[in-house]
Protein backbone atom coordinates (compact mmCIF):
# COMPACT_ATOMS: atom_id res chain seq x y z
CA UNK A 1 0.00 0.00 0.00
CA UNK A 2 0.84 3.48 -0.72
CA UNK A 3 2.99 5.08 2.26
CA UNK A 4 1.16 8.38 1.69
CA UNK A 5 -1.88 6.44 1.67
CA UNK A 6 -1.24 4.47 5.39
CA UNK A 7 -0.49 7.68 6.98
CA UNK A 8 -3.76 9.57 5.91
CA UNK A 9 -5.64 6.41 7.23
CA UNK A 10 -3.56 6.24 10.28
CA UNK A 11 -4.74 10.37 10.51
CA UNK A 12 -8.22 9.54 10.26
CA UNK A 13 -8.16 6.93 12.68
CA UNK A 14 -7.31 9.12 15.74
CA UNK A 15 -10.71 10.14 17.37
CA UNK A 16 -10.43 13.94 18.17
CA UNK A 17 -9.68 14.75 22.15
CA UNK A 18 -12.69 17.30 23.57
CA UNK A 19 -10.92 19.77 25.54
CA UNK A 20 -11.81 19.64 29.22
CA UNK A 21 -15.07 21.65 30.17
CA UNK A 22 -14.23 25.08 31.50
CA UNK A 23 -15.63 25.79 35.18
CA UNK A 24 -18.35 28.42 34.59
CA UNK A 25 -16.81 31.53 36.15
CA UNK A 26 -18.94 33.58 38.91
CA UNK A 27 -20.23 36.73 37.83
CA UNK A 28 -20.16 37.64 41.45
CA UNK A 29 -16.61 37.05 41.89
CA UNK A 30 -14.49 40.44 42.36
CA UNK A 31 -11.97 41.53 39.91
CA UNK A 32 -8.20 40.89 40.54
CA UNK A 33 -6.93 43.61 42.71
CA UNK A 34 -3.64 45.50 41.07
CA UNK A 35 -0.48 44.48 42.76
CA UNK A 36 0.82 47.25 44.87
CA UNK A 37 4.46 47.75 46.43
CA UNK A 38 4.33 47.46 49.85
CA UNK A 39 4.07 50.34 52.12
CA UNK A 40 2.67 52.54 48.83
CA UNK A 41 -1.43 53.14 48.96
CA UNK A 42 -0.39 53.95 44.98
CA UNK A 43 1.01 52.56 42.05
CA UNK A 44 4.44 53.00 40.82
CA UNK A 45 5.04 53.77 37.28
CA UNK A 46 8.65 53.26 37.34
CA UNK A 47 8.61 49.32 38.27
CA UNK A 48 8.79 47.49 41.30
CA UNK A 49 12.45 47.89 42.36
CA UNK A 50 11.84 51.59 42.55
CA UNK A 51 12.46 52.98 46.03
CA UNK A 52 10.50 55.94 47.48
CA UNK A 53 11.59 57.53 50.85
CA UNK A 54 10.34 56.78 53.94
CA UNK A 55 8.75 59.62 55.71
CA UNK A 56 9.33 60.50 59.73
CA UNK A 57 6.81 59.21 61.55
CA UNK A 58 5.93 62.62 63.13
CA UNK A 59 5.87 64.35 59.50
CA UNK A 60 3.09 61.98 58.94
CA UNK A 61 1.29 61.48 61.67
CA UNK A 62 -1.37 63.79 61.18
CA UNK A 63 -2.76 66.70 59.29
CA UNK A 64 -1.39 69.54 61.07
CA UNK A 65 2.25 67.82 61.01
CA UNK A 66 2.15 66.66 57.50
CA UNK A 67 0.89 70.03 56.34
CA UNK A 68 4.06 71.62 58.85
CA UNK A 69 6.17 69.40 56.89
CA UNK A 70 5.37 70.38 53.28
CA UNK A 71 5.75 74.00 54.16
CA UNK A 72 8.59 74.24 56.18
CA UNK A 73 10.79 71.37 53.88
CA UNK A 74 11.23 73.48 50.47
CA UNK A 75 11.77 76.76 52.65
CA UNK A 76 15.27 78.29 53.13
CA UNK A 77 17.68 80.98 52.69
CA UNK A 78 19.74 81.81 49.49
CA UNK A 79 22.42 79.06 49.15
CA UNK A 80 20.66 76.65 52.27
CA UNK A 81 20.16 73.24 50.58
CA UNK A 82 16.71 71.26 51.28
CA UNK A 83 16.19 67.65 52.22
CA UNK A 84 14.02 67.12 48.89
CA UNK A 85 14.02 63.06 50.30
CA UNK A 86 11.93 64.15 53.32
CA UNK A 87 9.44 66.28 51.16
CA UNK A 88 8.97 63.34 48.39
CA UNK A 89 8.38 61.32 51.17
CA UNK A 90 5.28 63.32 51.75
CA UNK A 91 3.78 62.53 48.46
CA UNK A 92 2.41 58.92 47.30
CA UNK A 93 4.43 58.30 44.47
CA UNK A 94 1.80 59.12 41.57
CA UNK A 95 0.64 61.97 43.37
CA UNK A 96 0.50 65.63 41.11
CA UNK A 97 1.39 69.07 41.70
CA UNK A 98 -0.99 71.16 39.34
CA UNK A 99 -0.47 74.74 39.37
CA UNK A 100 -3.86 76.79 37.94
CA UNK A 101 -2.92 79.32 34.68
CA UNK A 102 -4.27 81.64 33.41
CA UNK A 103 -4.69 83.30 30.55
CA UNK A 104 -5.52 87.10 29.20
CA UNK A 105 -8.67 86.21 27.68
CA UNK A 106 -10.15 84.73 30.84
CA UNK A 107 -9.06 80.95 30.28
CA UNK A 108 -7.43 78.86 32.24
CA UNK A 109 -5.05 75.26 32.24
CA UNK A 110 -3.96 72.92 34.38
CA UNK A 111 -0.22 71.74 34.42
CA UNK A 112 0.32 68.26 35.93
CA UNK A 113 3.76 68.09 37.29
CA UNK A 114 5.07 64.92 39.60
CA UNK A 115 7.08 65.62 42.34
CA UNK A 116 9.97 64.45 40.75
CA UNK A 117 9.92 67.01 38.32
CA UNK A 118 8.32 69.74 40.60
CA UNK A 119 11.77 69.36 42.36
CA UNK A 120 13.46 68.94 39.21
CA UNK A 121 11.90 72.29 38.07
CA UNK A 122 12.00 74.54 41.36
CA UNK A 123 15.11 73.07 43.04
CA UNK A 124 17.48 75.45 41.51
CA UNK A 125 14.85 79.10 42.22
CA UNK A 126 14.30 77.71 45.45
CA UNK A 127 17.62 77.17 46.80
CA UNK A 128 19.63 80.32 45.39
CA UNK A 129 16.66 82.92 45.30
CA UNK A 130 15.73 81.65 48.63
CA UNK A 131 11.94 80.58 49.01
CA UNK A 132 9.29 80.29 52.01
CA UNK A 133 5.59 79.72 51.93
CA UNK A 134 4.22 80.49 54.88
CA UNK A 135 0.24 79.23 55.76
CA UNK A 136 -1.71 82.27 56.99
CA UNK A 137 -5.48 80.13 57.24
CA UNK A 138 -6.63 76.47 56.69
CA UNK A 139 -10.00 75.27 55.88
CA UNK A 140 -10.14 71.09 56.42
CA UNK A 141 -12.81 68.47 55.49
CA UNK A 142 -12.70 64.96 56.14
CA UNK A 143 -14.67 62.18 55.10
CA UNK A 144 -13.36 58.44 55.82
CA UNK A 145 -9.80 57.93 54.69
CA UNK A 146 -9.75 61.24 52.63
CA UNK A 147 -9.06 65.13 53.78
CA UNK A 148 -9.61 68.05 52.05
CA UNK A 149 -7.75 71.46 53.25
CA UNK A 150 -7.93 74.65 51.60
CA UNK A 151 -4.45 76.22 52.87
CA UNK A 152 -3.79 80.24 51.54
CA UNK A 153 -0.40 80.89 51.64
CA UNK A 154 1.80 84.06 51.36
CA UNK A 155 5.29 83.35 49.28
CA UNK A 156 8.59 85.47 50.42
CA UNK A 157 11.90 85.24 49.07
CA UNK A 158 13.47 85.68 52.71
CA UNK A 159 11.17 84.77 56.09
CA UNK A 160 12.19 88.97 57.29
CA UNK A 161 10.44 90.65 54.12
CA UNK A 162 7.55 92.92 55.09
CA UNK A 163 5.51 91.51 52.29
CA UNK A 164 4.95 88.70 50.11
CA UNK A 165 5.79 88.75 46.71
CA UNK A 166 2.61 86.82 45.85
CA UNK A 167 -0.47 85.54 47.61
CA UNK A 168 -2.22 81.75 46.94
CA UNK A 169 -4.86 79.08 47.58
CA UNK A 170 -3.55 75.53 47.79
CA UNK A 171 -6.39 72.72 47.47
CA UNK A 172 -4.55 69.94 48.97
CA UNK A 173 -5.74 66.18 49.08
CA UNK A 174 -4.97 63.84 51.39
CA UNK A 175 -5.34 60.25 52.27
CA UNK A 176 -4.96 58.50 55.71
CA UNK A 177 -3.40 55.08 55.46
CA UNK A 178 -3.51 53.55 59.13
CA UNK A 179 -0.94 55.45 61.04
CA UNK A 180 -0.18 57.90 58.77
CA UNK A 181 -0.80 60.91 55.90
CA UNK A 182 0.05 60.94 52.12
CA UNK A 183 -0.15 63.94 49.88
CA UNK A 184 -2.17 62.77 47.03
CA UNK A 185 -2.55 65.80 45.24
CA UNK A 186 -1.78 69.30 45.35
CA UNK A 187 -3.58 71.85 43.20
CA UNK A 188 -3.24 75.55 43.70
CA UNK A 189 -3.84 79.25 41.88
CA UNK A 190 -2.26 82.43 42.63
CA UNK A 191 -4.28 85.53 43.93
CA UNK A 192 -5.21 87.92 41.07
CA UNK A 193 -7.54 89.99 39.36
CA UNK A 194 -10.87 87.82 39.93
CA UNK A 195 -9.40 86.21 42.95
CA UNK A 196 -8.75 88.47 45.82
CA UNK A 197 -7.87 86.65 49.41
CA UNK A 198 -9.47 88.60 51.79
CA UNK A 199 -7.53 90.67 54.77
CA UNK A 200 -4.18 91.88 54.41
CA UNK A 201 -0.50 89.99 54.19
CA UNK A 202 0.72 88.88 57.67
CA UNK A 203 3.81 90.06 59.48
CA UNK A 204 6.83 88.03 59.10
CA UNK A 205 6.76 87.29 62.54
CA UNK A 206 3.46 85.99 62.93
CA UNK A 207 0.89 83.81 61.71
Amino acid sequence: MNIALVSLLLFLAVEPTTPAAQAPSSTNAPPPRPAMPAGHPGMINNGPDASWPVAKAEDVASIDAIMAAFYAVPAGNPGQPRDWDRYRSLFTPDARLIPARGDAKGGAMAMYVTVTDYISLNKSYFEKGGFHDKEVDRRVDTFGHIAQVWSTFESRHSESDAEPYIRGVNSIQLLKDGDRWWVVNVFWDFEGPGATILGKPSSPDKK
